[in-house]
């Protein structure tokens, strides 16, 4: 013998009923079926807001009533024959006149008891299940149609009764014996007393019938028909990549569907689990699909994690207090006061001080619990031995399931890094002691990011995404947006790297899109986005609450640079290409690198010095790894060593200077280069980074440009420089007659930094510089003899941009 139970959208249209009796059907040839199927989908549902419009006096009940019986009538007239459909038709009315009955009747008390509403709710099932043994009738298939309320008795517990199973058994195998067809239907969910009485088992309980009636009958095996494909290792709504487990223990189902896993209803497990009878989850629209065993034994699934679940609507209850310490009886106390208001508890954990302990309860239930548990304490609060007990609400715990997880030390660590990593603050942990789930209690805005980070750091396979929050389109700007398409398939094959777009901004729109902004069309995606200052940016940012988020800043804004704090706070890793805020007062840089560090996330600005040049992070590996920095020598403008290298005398200096603007090369305003404030700031950032405390009035600029030339607007400094050409070609011949070239250089030596144009000899590391390139030399304790030189394009669109696109990668690792 087998059981199959369907499922609310199993059989939630006529459609879905005939696929589930074909299964059957098909089934059948093997073994004789109980068949156990649940109300219509969304029936109980429409029962419960029956009975609560009926109680509140809203008489809008009739016109749900109609609609239930329309759509149950319709099922009939698309399932049944029209000549075998008169008596069926009759039936169902009849039933469905009985619901009308019994909320005319709440409607005129003006209020609804629990046995009232198992008396309701049970017409759900007695209705689907006579439509589909009729419909099965119609196809000529032998079947017969139990009764549930007959078969499986119960306690007077209404709403969530318990069963009598030594009772139950026994009807149900005297049914058995008696059974002459090879086909049986009943409804789940519904029973009775031992009165006579219909009670129910509590919602999801048709899952919790077929397992009763499987271990009575010794049934080979249980099946669970539904609409998914099996259990998932994470709720597939959540997570994108989640994927069907195989095969689970019986333990581990019933931690998962403990922790809101909605594929099992958590009690099925218990009965079937005493006599080893397997159970499959299958889906009634994909049969082909292989689904979830749960049985004895626990196979590995690849991880020691099988899978991942949540409970949403939790609420933390502690007691604390210095009476407590050393005293006995207190968690009796306190789990008495919640046993008598008949609350469940969920999750425990105390310290070792026994200076306080928390429960999870339901936060339906949070009211109720503080006011019995401060009643059974009045008297340790009034002498102030213990606090009135304090609620936490908004929680939620997510689980971490797997039997293997025992034999795996690390787990717990992993776990809580990858949280802690995400800005997820845990509030509370528990773990069995058989070491077979991990909990933790935190703020539920954060439980759909929780679960995807755990995800991706137990299921090795699945893609690791990280989503980034673009501010500035401008040149940079557009070609990491042209680099990260061109590399996106590369990474996901090679690195198992995801990077979607989540959030676009330049000085006048943004946009968003969770699914990521297609790179194809960012532009026409922008042009249709939203007004919007940085700040709306960087709250929709935080607002949508993604893991691995990336923040980057391709502008140069000091009002950008001023959100930095925000993000980190948030563990919003920030990549800054934006000058700005590493060269702002000491101050302020200080308080972001201690930001990136107590929230434990990235602050990555290579780009900040030498473009895509590895120069910060090797300064960084010089100092981490113990050498020390004695003197920096650099070239780190660009624009100036273009400028210098294409002026000869025979084209204005003007010229090359237009000419080095329009290849990209300069800031937007030209004069934060060629005044040296430019190579001020990266010198500086160079200091700070290795250790000095440094601001920019304390770097010497030997500036060799005409103070005229900075006054007014760009254009106004253009014609300045036009003015100013013999102060230039001097400063160039006599350079030139000396074998010489001009360089602007920046130093650091002694705590102390300096900038400006310098005349380099041929035999001098700076002297071979061409084009664009920018050189750093550090001179270190072990770099003492011949200096470290790096070397190589230091501007130009593509080149910055791949470093900022390389900082995004580092962030990923962080």
């Amino acid at each position: 013998m087998q059981v199959l139970k369907f499922g609310g959208t199993s059989v939630g249209s006529p459609e879905a009923i005939q696929a589930a009796m074909t299964i059957v059907q098909e089934k059948i040839k093997t073994d004789p079926i109980v068949m156990v199927v649940s109300a219509f989908g969304g029936t109980t549902d429409a029962l419960l807001q029956c009975s609560e419009m009926a109680a509140a006096g809203n008489e809008s009940f009739r016109e749900l009533i109609e609609a239930i019986t329309a759509r149950h009538l319709d099922a009939v007239k698309k399932l049944i024959p029209i000549q075998q459909q008169s008596s069926l038709l009759s039936a169902v009315k009849t039933l469905c006149n009985e619901i009308e009955d019994l909320c005319n009747g709440i409607f005129l008390v003006g209020e609804v008891s629990l046995r009232t509403r198992d008396k309701l709710f049970s017409y759900g099932e007695l209705i689907s299940s006579k439509i589909i043994t009729a419909a099965f009738q119609a196809r000529k298939q032998p079947v017969a149609w139990w009764d549930s309320r007959l078969l499986i008795r119960t306690d007077a517990s209404f709403g969530n009764a318990q069963v009598d199973f030594g009772r139950t058994n026994e009807l149900l195998r005297d049914s058995l014996f008696e059974l002459q067809e090879p086909l049986v239907v009943m409804p789940g969910f519904i029973a009775s007393d031992g009165n006579g009485i219909s009670t129910t088992l509590g919602r999801g309980g048709s899952d919790y019938t077929a397992a009763i009636v499987a271990a009575a009958i010794n049934a080979r095996h249980l099946e669970i028909w539904t609409d998914v494909s099996g259990m998932m290792t994470a709720d597939p709504r959540w997570v994108n990549n989640a994927k069907v487990i195989s095969a689970i223990s019986y333990q581990e189902a019933m931690e998962l569907s403990h922790f809101g896993a909605k594929v099992i209803y958590p009690p099925t497990i218990q009965p079937v689990m005493n006599k080893g009878i397997p159970v499959w989850i299958k889906n009634t629209f994909a049969p082909q699909d292989a689904g979830t065993v749960i049985q004895l034994e626990s196979y590995r699934n690849g991880a020691a994690v099988r899978g991942i679940s949540s409970i949403n609507q939790l609420a933390l209850l502690s007691l604390e207090g210095s009476g407590m310490v050393g005293v006995p009886g207190f968690s009796r106390r306190l789990f008495e006061a919640l046993s008598a208001e008949n609350i469940n508890v969920i999750l425990i954990t105390q310290g070792s001080s026994e200076h306080s302990i928390c429960v999870g309860v339901e936060a339906l239930f949070a009211d109720r619990a503080k006011a019995a548990v401060d009643r059974a304490f009045t008297n340790e609060i009034s002498l102030r031995r213990v606090e009135p007990l304090i609620v936490e609400k908004d929680l939620s715990i997510v689980a971490l399931v797997g039997e293997q997880m025992k034999s795996h030390p690390g787990i717990s660590g992993k776990m809580f890094g990858a949280l802690g990593r995400n800005g997820v603050n845990v509030r509370a942990i528990a773990q069995g002691s058989s070491e077979r789930n991990i909990s933790a209690v935190i703020a539920t805005r954060d439980v759909r990011k929780a679960i995807n980070v755990l995800h991706e750091e137990f299921f090795e396979t699945t893609l690791r995404q990280v989503n980034l929050f673009i501010s500035g389109v401008g040149n940079v700007g557009s070609r990491l947006l042209q680099q990260l398409q061109q590399q996106q398939q590369y990474l996901i094959e090679h690195a198992r790297l995801q990077l979607r777009v989540i959030g676009l901004a330049n000085s006048k729109k943004i946009v968003f899109n969770e699914d990521g902004i297609n790179l194809s069309s960012w532009k026409q995606a922008l042009e249709m986005g939203i007004p919007g200052t940085i700040r709306d940016f960087v709250e929709g940012a935080i607002q949508r609450n993604l893991r691995n988020t990336v923040f980057v800043d391709i502008t140069a804004s000091e009002t950008v640079a001023g959100v930095y704090p925000l993000l980190l706070e948030k563990n919003i890793a920030v990549v800054a290409c934006n000058k700005i805020a590493c060269s702002a007062p000491y101050a302020y840089y200080e308080s972001l690198k201690k930001h990136a560090h107590d929230y434990n996330t990235g602050f990555l600005f290579e780009t900040n010095v030498g473009a895509g040049l590895p120069v910060i992070g090797t300064l960084n590996d010089l100092l981490k790894s113990g050498d020390r920095v004695h003197r920096i020598q650099a070239v780190l403008s660009g624009t100036l060593n273009f400028v210098f290298n294409h002026y000869d005398g025979t084209k204005p200096f003007a010229g090359v200077v237009r000419q080095a603007q329009q290849e990209g090369y300069t800031e937007p305003d030209p004069r934060l280069d060629l005044g040296g404030k430019d190579v001020m700031r990266k010198i500086m950032i160079l200091a700070r980074e290795a250790g000095a405390r440094l601001e920019m009035e304390d770097i010497q600029n030997d500036s060799f440009m005409p103070e005229s030339c900075m006054q007014g607007s760009v254009e106004d400094f253009y014609k300045e420089m036009l003015h100013q050409e013999k102060h230039f070609s001097n400063i160039y011949e006599q350079a030139k007659q000396r074998g010489n070239k001009l360089k602007f250089v920046a130093t650091f030596e002694n705590g102390k930094a300096a900038v400006g144009l310098q005349e380099i000899e041929p035999g001098h590391d700076l002297y071979h510089l061409y084009g664009k390139d920018n050189i750093v030399l550090f001179h270190t304790d072990r770099y003492a003899q011949q200096p470290l030189v790096i070397k190589g394009a230091g501007a130009g669109a593509d080149v910055t941009a791949s470093g900022v696109f390389a900082d995004i990668l580092r962030a990923t690792l962080h």
